[in-house]
């Protein structure tokens, strides 16, 4: 089948989050199979931000349930969305 890309827009719960310190705690909870690919911040309103975050995942993993749970329970994370799903 192949690698599969998956791109997840993350809420932070507000303005005060500081963004670096949130791709720090994505970059830790990572679950097994997926590799990030990426990083970038997209003006929301406001001075809010949201972290669009694009990971590889392995072939053989399927679904995003799994990567959006463990993106989910970072601290300051307010909401995650998979914006796109695709193969390589």
């Amino acid at each position: 089948m192949g690698e599969v890309a998956a791109k997840l827009k993350v809420m932070p719960e507000g303005t005060e989050v500081d963004m670096e310190r949130l791709k720090d705690a994505i970059k830790a909870v990572l679950p097994e199979g997926a590799r990030l690919h990426g990083f970038a911040e997209e003006p929301i309103a406001f001075g809010l931000k949201a972290l669009m975050v694009a990971v590889i995942l392995a072939e053989g993993v399927t679904g995003t349930d799994g990567l959006e749970a463990a993106v989910a329970s970072v601290e300051g994370v307010q909401s995650v969305e998979v914006e796109g799903v695709g193969l390589l």
